[in-house]
C-alpha cells in the first residue's frame, strides 16, 4: 500500500539526514517531528511559525523535536473532529488525544495508548497512525506517540 505523510512541513526532511537513517514509512518507523526555536529566547513551539509567540526580538528556525516524552494530559476524543478530518470506512471511532511534554514543548497528538495503560506521566515515544484513506486507495499517516519500552529509553 502506498503512503504519505499528513503535512511534511511537520516533520523532518527525510533527506536531511543521513542516509542509513532515512525513515522507510512502510516500515512504520516515525519521522522526527521540526518545531521552530527563537533565536532571541529560545522559545521551542509546535508546529512551526514564522515569529516567536514570547518575544518580538529574534527569528524563528526549524529545531527537530525530541522522539520521546510524558503524557501531560489525555482525553477521549469521542465525537468526529472538524473537517478536514475525514472518519474511516465505518465512522468515527474514538481515539486518545493528550498532550505530551517533550521537555522544550507540549505537543498535542493522538495517543496509540491501550485505555488500561493511559495515564498523566507516562512515557511515550513518536510513532505514526493511519489518519485516513485518500480516495485512490494512499494511506495518510500523521504522527502520535505510543508507550515507550524500558529498553528504549
Amino acid at each position: 500500500m502506498t503512503t504519505r505523510l499528513i503535512d511534511e512541513s511537520l516533520f523532518e526532511n527525510p533527506e536531511n539526514r543521513d542516509k542509513r537513517e532515512k525513515p522507510e514509512y512502510d516500515s512504520g518507523d516515525a519521522p522526527r517531528l521540526v518545531g521552530a526555536r527563537c533565536s532571541g529566547c529560545s522559545t521551542v513551539v509546535f508546529p512551526r511559525q514564522d515569529s516567536c509567540p514570547r518575544c518580538a526580538h529574534g527569528t524563528m528556525s526549524a529545531h527537530v523535536l525530541p522522539v520521546s516524552g510524558r503524557v501531560w494530559s489525555w482525553t477521549l476524543q469521542a465525537f468526529p473532529p472538524k473537517p478536514p478530518y475525514r472518519p474511516p470506512a465505518g465512522g468515527h471511532r474514538p481515539y486518545h488525544l493528550g498532550y505530551v511534554d517533550l521537555g522544550e514543548v507540549l505537543v498535542e497528538a493522538r495517543l496509540a495508548v491501550p485505555r488500561e495503560e493511559i495515564r498523566i506521566g507516562l512515557p511515550v515515544r513518536l510513532t505514526t497512525v493511519t489518519a485516513y484513506e485518500d480516495e485512490d486507495g494512499t494511506e495518510v499517516i500523521t504522527f502520535a506517540f505510543r508507550p515507550e519500552r524500558d529498553d528504549e529509553r
